[in-house]
């Protein structure tokens, strides 16, 4: 595919030869969309949520916009759109926004937006009002490096609309340069009820590939865990990469580069690791059980060759074994007996505690291996010395900078800032663990994640770079990854030289590469700035984490670098806030990024608490839309244009709120079975002159689609669900479908090229593409959205989603089935959905028993607006569909 995304453009008001539309029954505050657009460009995350809000009541209403956003990204934009004005967040320095913070407490208005709502989640709030028959469009956009863990990368999306939702989408974007290894879509909207409505597909290439989240309105109320307030859950995209480079992989732009560096070719470090357990007083109950219990798997899992040791603390230390021992069965069934026997007494002697791990392992060297100290606490220190500034002085000056120190703090009344202060200055970083069911899950996955060291010492070097991000790494553990970004100083160099020095297993080694800088991996020009923003992203993180544990005008310097980088970035940090300027009398709110465990500042008391919140608790919990935004997926350029009026010769009573403009970011919805392009010119037959090239289809299915061809002219059912009184028939040209019928029940909706035209005997609708404003239709069981290449179509619980494609001179359809009822009694083309087959030897696959030649092919799938090219096994018509073409094929249409 030679373009990464497409720019699609929504538009906007009904074009209506009306009669009278049935009234039907809005929301006072309607939000008649939500879209949340996220593309990924080599693990650095663009996301943009847009909510578009009506209020039909004939006086001024307060509506409020609330999302929840990882806790790691950085907000870097948010704007509303109120009668065709703009009001855009502005991103100035804490102390520069106290004023108008102030401002805004004093009269009791919410000043303090974002607030910590989980493990991984910050909430944004605010409210806005809106007058009578009158819209308003929120979008925010956040930024964040996806972080490698475990083997794999996580994009979460959390969609909490808490109603259904006519128009809503999720469509996630992922752009990898060496390939992605594999895909997975996890999370709590990722259910069996809900399963039809996410699609995901990688492209033949493996260097993009789409995740897309269409839920009807009726599967919003219908799946577990929804109901009349609809949705309330995430996604969790889980992918990693292909690499075939164990120097690592270099990309570089606009003076930009960046290195990501995660080889797999070396050997396992044995490793020392002593675990400090608090089992004072306070972790009495859950938390010493559910520490046991992670203990118990922890020590199951350590190799034959690692040594280790264990100290519990109260008011006083108590070790295990005064040294460390060998993981052997013995030891460990040993150990295990000892960890069953813990139980909580006493104070927090936390100084005493780590210095005798550092002792433990100081006193036991191992050439080739690598040491981890691992401290897990849940209170603040009670016993010995309790001075924590103290403490952080006498545990860096023991370790020495010879290992890592973990901090787990167990709950929120921890302190974590002394935990995170000490584990930063020691290598290491601080973790919360939450005081959950799940505790000793918790517990497992973070020893997991350090579990297995393969290189000490890591020192990175670029010749002819500067401005580097963290270039020196304590260790490298398998299943992660180091990032370094810079910039290229010296634009005469003709290579650009990576060197990273490291020490594995009993060894030195050393990786180094030269690129000549024209081969370095370039980045398509739509996505050029992402690297710069990734840099600037992570230096900004960088210096935060100094700024911790530096002190005087160390200090003050980090803390100007991560300062400017925000406020030059517009990123909402620690050091920054966003003021959000209302236009109600110059109303503003003050966006804060909150520390981990803090929650948003008050005023005695006085922020406001919107009348009717407990009702409707967020925006988007009511029908949003996807907003006026013009984003070519580098995250930089995204312009909201203002929304016509509503035309005024529409009764009040029909009155329908028009969507100015929306993008879709790739749409990236893959058909269960989709009509795509044209064979090769290797497996077309033979022409004679009167001979018209087939068109060919694919069928969704696992590891590989199935692709069959299939003759033009003719008209043939797509799909025909009798339960529901549906039915959808195409008639198949050369170009692809020029014209679709759907009946539902007594209407009737005909599809061509050049519009759409919705009969019902009472209504008689025309919907035209490429016009300037949305054109909508929403009848009790049946909506259309027309945006500038799709036409969006649920009639009772069928959902189709017809693409208007333009190539090479060309226009034609093709439609995407993105719901039918599982159970239902359908036929047609599109009715195959998941089929199953079963790879056999000699280029052979078996289906339904039967056992069939397959030609391993590709082709070009228009069921996604990005049309990726999808490698398929093609077979015949009469294999795929199990039947002739005679048994798909109508009179009329």
């Amino acid at each position: 595919m030679e373009r990464a995304t497409i720019l699609l453009t929504v538009f906007g008001a009904l074009l209506l030869c009306v009669t009278s539309l049935p009234a039907k029954k809005e929301q006072d505050v309607n939000i008649y969309s939500f879209h949340i657009n996220s593309t990924v460009n080599s693990r650095y995350a663009f996301t943009v949520i847009t909510s578009r809000v009506a209020n039909r009541l004939n006086e001024s209403k307060e509506v409020h916009f609330q999302v929840k956003i990882p806790k790691n990204a950085f907000i870097s934009k948010f704007r509303m759109t109120i009668e065709g004005k703009t009001y855009d967040g502005v991103v100035k320095q804490k102390e520069e926004a106290q004023q108008q913070y102030s401002q805004a407490v004093s009269r009791g208005e919410s000043a303090g937006l974002v607030s910590s709502v989980g493990r991984t989640l910050e909430e944004f709030k605010t409210s806005v009002t809106v007058a009578a028959f009158s819209k308003v469009t929120f979008e925010l956009t956040y930024e964040e490096l996806l972080k490698r863990r475990l083997g794999k990368y996580e994009l979460r999306i959390n969609a909490q609309p808490m109603q259904p939702v006519a128009d809503f989408k999720i469509d996630v974007y992922i752009n990898e340069h060496p390939g992605i290894s594999f895909l997975e879509v996890k999370g709590g909207l990722k259910t069996q009820e809900l399963s039809s409505a996410v699609i995901s597909t990688l492209a033949a290439s493996t260097k993009e590939a789409w995740v897309n989240f269409y839920p009807t309105r009726e599967q919003q109320t219908k799946c577990e865990g929804c109901g009349e307030n609809g949705l309330n859950g995430d996604l969790l995209i889980e992918y990693d990469v292909k690499r075939p480079n164990q120097n690592g992989e270099l990309q570089a732009s606009n003076g930009y580069f960046v290195h990501y560096f995660a080889p797999t070719d070396v050997q396992q470090i044995p490793k020392n690791v002593v675990f400090l357990i608090d089992r004072s007083g306070s972790m009495k109950g859950r938390k010493i059980h559910q520490t046991r219990l992670a203990m118990l798997k922890i020590l199951g899992d350590l190799a034959g060759d690692d040594y280790f040791g264990l100290i519990t603390f109260d008011s006083s230390v108590h070790d295990w074994k005064p040294e460390l021992l060998q993981a052997t069965e013995t030891n460990v069934q040993m150990a295990k007996s000892f960890v069953r026997e813990i139980d909580a007494r006493g104070g927090t002697n936390i100084n005493e505690a780590v210095l005798k791990g550092v002792e433990m392992i100081k006193s036991h060297p191992r050439l080739g291996s690598a040491s981890i100290l691992i401290l897990l606490t849940d209170g603040d220190p009670t016993s010995g010395e309790t001075n924590t500034e103290r403490i952080q002085e006498n545990v860096k000056k023991a370790i020495g900078g010879k290992f890592p120190l973990y901090c787990l703090g167990f709950g929120f009344d921890v302190n974590f800032d002394f935990l995170e202060k000490m584990a930063l200055e020691n290598d290491g970083v601080a973790r919360r663990i939450y005081e959950d069911s799940d505790a000793d899950l918790q517990l497992q996955g973070f020893y997991e994640e350090v579990a297995t060291p393969l290189l000490t010492d890591v020192q990175l070097n670029y010749i002819g770079a500067a401005n580097l991000t963290q270039t020196s790494f304590r260790q490298y553990y398998n299943g992660s990854e180091i990032v370094v970004a810079g910039q290229i100083t010296d634009n005469s160099l003709e290579t650009f030289q990576t060197e990273v020095i490291a020490i594995s297993k009993n060894t030195n080694v050393t990786y180094q590469d030269s690129v000549s800088t024209k081969d370095v991996a370039d980045v398509l020009p739509q996505h050029e700035n992402f690297i710069q923003r990734l840099w600037a992203y992570l230096t900004v993180k960088q210096f935060l984490e100094k700024e911790v544990t530096l002190k005087g005008e160390e200090k003050e310097a980090a803390r100007k670098k991560a300062l400017d980088l925000s406020l030059k970035y517009e990123f909402v940090t620690p050091l920054t806030s966003m003021v959000v300027t209302k236009p109600q009398e110059e109303e503003t709110q003050v966006a804060h990024k909150p520390k981990e465990g803090e929650e948003p500042p008050t005023h005695s008391g006085r922020t406001r608490v919107p009348s009717y919140s407990a009702r409707q608790p967020a925006v988007h919990k009511r029908r949003p839309h996807f907003s006026s935004v013009s984003y070519r997926q580098r995250g930089l350029s995204q312009v909201a244009q203002p929304e016509p009026a509503l035309s005024g010769w529409m009764d009040t009573s029909l009155r329908k709120f028009a969507v100015q403009s929306e993008i879709t970011l790739l749409s990236p919805v893959v058909s269960l079975l989709s009509p795509v392009a044209m064979p090769t010119q290797a497996e077309q037959p033979k022409k004679t002159p009167t001979t018209l090239p087939p068109v060919r289809f694919l069928i969704s299915a696992q590891p590989k689609p199935i692709c069959y061809n299939a003759p033009v002219g003719h008209k043939l059912r797509l799909l025909l669900d009798t339960s529901s009184d549906f039915s959808m028939n195409g008639e198949l040209s050369e170009k692809g479908f020029q014209l679709i019928a759907v009946h539902y029940k007594t209407a009737k909706l005909l599809v061509s090229p050049t519009e759409s035209v919705y009969s019902d005997g009472e209504n008689n609708v025309k919907l035209i593409w490429g016009q300037s404003a949305a054109n909508r239709l929403e009848l009790d069981s049946v909506s259309v959205f027309l945006r500038d290449n799709e036409l969006d179509v649920t009639m009772g619980s069928v959902r189709v989603v017809f693409l208007l494609h333009k190539k090479d001179g060309d226009v034609f359809l093709w439609p995407s089935i993105r719901h039918q009822p599982k159970k239902a009694k359908t036929q047609g083309i599109l009715e195959k959905t998941d089929l199953q087959y079963e790879e056999l030897p000699g280029s052979k696959i078996k289906i339904m028993d039967q056992e069939v030649m397959a030609h391993l092919s590709s082709a070009f799938d228009y069921g996604l607006p990005a049309v990726p090219t999808v490698e398929c096994w093609l077979v015949p018509f009469q294999s795929a569909l199990q039947g002739e073409l005679s048994d798909f094929t109508v009179s009329q249409l």
